[in-house]
């Protein structure tokens, strides 16, 4: 065991003090804010300083990641231990051994390879299995209701999110990584009421599969692989699996189209970057409406909100993210595009320029997640329904182009773009919804 994997074990037990949380009751803060005294203020030197100390603490000759990772801990047990606030000590402990015990896969897999894709596997799998059993320890040690399938959705939820975190994040940056896995664990707990374990348990395997493909076939880098798999994990569980048949369309699809004929795309100036794999960025860009539209759906259980603006919502995005994939990389590869708002030629590549058969392919994109949508979605008549999300696809595309052509570039940037343009999917969807299907 090398240095670092040392450092990272004595990180994680230091993680396994939010297990007390439910005895301590509102003293929970207390061991934590004790560790990160001892760490800034007492422990300068010796075998403790050396064990817990990173290459910058030795500078400073303080131990700062430990003080800050118990002060992360500190804030979330703050939470947790006043009664009014609905952060239960459960999943305080699983935010906390989230981080320090998934920290520890990934520097144990560091010891056996350089592989970037199995140092976030290690994280997933150690700071799920650390999640879990903090979830059902404290519950049954509290006497509450031990919910396995939720549980599990709630522990991998919260590594993937970590892991996500973790790779565009530095080292020392723990206390972020672990506030935000908390908070997130913290509202994913309260919108799953109900979930069995067959449901998770395929969500996982489809999941973790289509994630490993994504990245073998390079159509997502890391970052990219993991947040779809989380988004994808998140819409299963909250939607359903008509939901992640949408999603996964424009994943896979999009991913394809990306790659299709990337060397003559790249020869013309019009080629995804990072040759064509799909980051972070990029796929929240594409998702973040739809993710939205599925957590407000899954509230609508525990609020008097209608459900179906959200389902339309999101098959609108959804649509448009898919519509203008296509249109954008299929139209890339012809000639003499024009420009959206003057039909004037333009160079392939100019932002808001479009081509007869980038537009048509958009359409069958929008098309295929309209059809994906009537089938497996709660849109009403299926024709009527999925009608309303190629339209909505449509008008999105043609957002995302007049944007293009009149603000991108110096103003926002690409991805600002895809944003806005998958919520204008998403709010057509809903107006043309209640204009013929809900009216």
């Amino acid at each position: 065991m090398n240095r670092r994997t040392r450092r990272a074990a004595a990180f994680a037990a230091v993680s396994l003090l939010a297990l007390a949380a439910p005895l301590l009751g509102p003293a929970a803060p207390a061991p934590f804010a004790a560790v990160a005294i001892l760490a800034a203020f007492v422990v300068r030197e010796g075998r403790l300083f050396e064990l817990f100390a990173r290459p910058g603490d030795r500078r400073d000759r303080r131990l700062n990641g430990l003080a800050g990772f118990a002060l992360g801990a500190t804030g979330l047990a703050v939470f947790a231990s006043i009664p009014a606030v609905s952060l239960s000590p459960a999943v305080f402990a699983a935010a906390v051994l989230i981080v320090g015990v998934g920290n520890l896969g990934t520097q144990a897999a560091r010891e056996h390879t350089d592989e970037e894709f199995l140092h976030a596997t290690g994280f997933v799998l150690l700071g799920s299995i650390g999640g879990l059993l903090a979830l059902v320890a404290v519950s049954a040690g509290v006497g509450a209701s031990v919910r396995l399938p939720a549980f599990v959705f709630l522990a991998t939820s919260g590594a993937l999110a970590a892991a996500l975190l973790r790779s565009v994040l530095l080292e020392q940056d723990d206390p972020v990584v672990m506030v935000s896995v908390g908070l997130l664990c913290w509202l994913f707990a309260a919108l799953v009421v109900d979930v069995t374990l067959a449901r998770i348990g395929i969500a996982l395997a489809v999941t973790a599969a289509l994630g490993y493909v994504s990245y073998a076939l390079g159509t997502a880098s890391v970052a990219g692989m993991l947040t779809g798999v989380l988004l994808g994990l998140v819409t299963i569980v909250l939607g359903g699996f008509g939901w992640f048949a949408a999603l996964i369309a424009f994943y896979a699809v999009g991913g394809l189209a990306s790659k299709f004929r990337f060397e003559e795309k790249a020869e013309r100036g019009v080629a995804q970057e990072n040759e064509g794999a799909r980051g972070t960025g990029n796929v929240l860009a594409n998702s973040a409406v739809a993710l939205v539209a599925v957590v407000g759906y899954a509230a609508t259980d525990h609020a008097a909100m209608p459900a179906d603006p959200f389902v339309f919502a999101f098959a609108g995005a959804v649509a448009t993210a898919m519509a203008d994939t296509l249109s954008s990389e299929i139209g890339g590869l012809f000639d003499n595009p024009r420009l959206v708002t003057t039909l004037e030629r333009v160079p392939p590549g100019t932002d808001g320029a479009i081509t007869l058969q980038g537009e048509l392919a958009g359409i069958a994109g929008a098309g295929l997640v309209g059809a994906l949508a009537a089938i497996g979605m709660p849109v009403g008549d299926p024709l009527v329904g999925g009608g309303v999300v190629v339209g909505a696809g449509f008008a999105g595309m043609t957002v995302d182009s007049l944007l293009g052509a009149l603000v991108e570039g110096d103003r926002i940037g690409n991805q600002t773009v895809n944003f806005l343009a998958t919520l204008s999917g998403a709010l057509v969807a809903v107006a043309l919804a209640f204009g013929v299907v809900l009216s």
